[in-house]
C-alpha cells in the first residue's frame, strides 16, 4: 500500500511547516500499521488454511475429511475418532445424536448444539460439531478428554498428538499373527506374533473371521476372529459367524447321506461328520465325532432363545441322542440323514419337534 503525499505549491510559515511534518508523520505511522495489520491478517490466514495432521498413540489418524480449525478448535470425523480411543459407537441419524461408551463413561451428544452430557452431567461444548461432506465431525479435545485421553497441540506442526488410555479387554487364548490387511494372503504383512496371555483391544469387527485390533503398546492390525484365538465375543460376531456357517454348509447340499462317513472327506456325510466338517473348516471349531459326545459341548440354551449356529439334538435309532443338526433360524435345520435327501434344509417341526433333546451354543 502506497501513501503519496503532495509538496504544497505555496509557501508555508514555520509552524505551518511543523504542522506538517507531524501530519505527515501520522500519516506514515498509519500506513505501516495498516501493511503491518494486513501481513497478521494474511499470516492468520494461511495458519488457518493448512492443514491438520492428528496422531493418535503414535500413529497418525486417516480421517474421511481434512480436520477442520474453527476459530482454534479442530473438528474431525466422530466414528475414528471414537473408535480408535477404545469407544463403541452408537449413532442416531434421525436426530443426528451420538452415543460413545468406554468403561464406566457414557458420553451423548447432538452435533450441532452447546451441550453434551457426560456421565448425566452437562458439559458445555465451546465450538459445536457439524456436519460436513456428508461426515459428523465433533471437537477432537472435548470429545478425546472425555474419554480419558490426553491431548497435545504442536503449532509449529500444526499437529495433534492424543495419548489414549486404551481398556485391553480381550485375551489371546493362541498365538496369532498381527497382519497389516484382514487377510491371511501373502501381502498381508505380519506384523508380529501375539502370543497366549496378552491383551488386546478390539477396534471392531471387520467381518466374520477378522477383528481389528489395539495391542497393549498402541500397535494396531488385525488378528483372526475365530474362537480359538482369542476370548472375545459378541452377539453381532456371532451372527456373522453363523451366517459362514450356513453359507458353507449349504455349498454341500445334496451331498449323500452315508451313516459313519469318515469326517477327512467331504464325498458323503453323516450328521456328525456333516456338523464336525463344517464347524472346522469355517470357523477352526474340533468338534467330537458323534452327536452324543457333540451334545456335551458348548453351553445348553432353551428352545425359546435359539439363534443362528446353534446345534440341534435328536433321539435316534433308539439312541437318547442320535441325530444333530445346524439351526439356521426362521425355524430351519440343516443337516443329513437320508439317503434319498443328502444334506438339505428341513423345517423343524413335527417329528423334529417330538424327538428335540437339547440345543447347544457353540458360539
Amino acid at each position: 500500500m502506497r501513501f503519496i503525499i503532495h509538496e504544497p505549491s505555496i509557501q508555508l510559515k514555520q509552524g505551518d511547516e511543523n504542522m506538517m511534518r507531524k501530519k505527515g508523520a501520522v500519516l506514515a505511522g498509519l500506513a505501516a500499521a495498516m501493511i503491518a495489520g494486513t501481513s497478521v491478517y494474511a499470516d492468520a490466514a494461511r495458519e488457518s488454511s493448512k492443514p491438520i495432521a492428528v496422531y493418535l498413540d503414535g500413529r497418525q489418524l486417516q480421517t474421511e475429511v481434512q480436520p477442520l480449525n474453527v476459530g482454534g478448535t479442530v473438528l474431525v470425523p466422530m466414528r475414528g475418532l471414537f473408535e480408535r480411543q477404545g469407544a463403541k459407537l452408537a449413532w442416531d441419524n434421525a436426530t443426528k445424536t451420538l452415543k460413545a461408551t468406554k468403561g464406566g463413561t457414557t458420553l451423548t451428544y447432538r452435533i450441532g448444539e452447546h451441550t453434551a452430557n457426560l456421565n448425566g452431567q452437562a458439559l458445555e461444548v465451546t465450538v459445536p460439531g457439524q456436519i460436513s461432506g456428508g461426515y459428523s465431525l465433533v471437537p477432537l479435545r472435548f470429545v478425546s478428554e472425555a474419554l480419558g485421553s490426553e491431548v497435545a497441540w504442536q503449532p509449529d506442526a500444526h499437529t495433534v498428538r492424543i495419548t489414549s488410555k486404551v481398556s485391553l479387554e480381550t485375551s489371546i487364548r493362541w498365538g496369532v499373527n498381527l497382519r497389516s490387511k484382514p487377510d491371511s494372503a501373502s501381502d498381508a504383512t505380519s506384523l508380529g506374533m501375539l502370543a497366549a496371555g496378552q491383551k488386546v483391544h478390539v477396534i471392531r469387527e471387520v467381518n466374520a473371521l477378522w477383528l481389528e485390533v489395539e495391542t497393549e503398546n498402541h500397535q494396531t492390525g488385525y488378528i483372526s476372529a475365530k474362537p480359538k484365538y482369542t476370548d472375545y465375543a459378541s452377539v453381532s460376531l456371532a451372527d456373522m459367524q453363523a451366517d459362514e456357517l450356513i453359507a458353507y454348509g449349504k455349498k454341500f447340499l445334496g451331498t449323500p447321506y452315508e451313516f459313519g462317513a469318515s469326517p477327512d472327506q467331504t464325498k458323503t456325510f453323516d450328521c456328525s461328520s456333516f456338523v464336525k466338517r463344517v464347524y472346522e473348516d469355517v470357523l477352526s471349531i474340533e468338534l467330537p465325532r458323534v452327536s452324543y459326545d457333540q451334545a456335551k459341548a458348548g453351553k445348553e440354551v432353551s428352545l425359546s432363545d435359539l439363534r443362528k449356529g446353534d446345534l440341534l439334538f435328536f433321539s435316534a435309532r433308539g439312541l437318547d441322542i442320535g441325530h444333530v443338526g445346524i439351526y439356521m433360524g426362521n425355524n430351519q435345520i440343516l443337516h443329513t440323514y437320508s439317503k434319498e435327501l443328502g444334506v438339505h434344509v428341513e423345517a423343524f417341526d413335527g417329528q423334529w419337534k417330538k424327538r428335540f433333546v437339547t440345543a447347544r451354543r457353540i458360539l
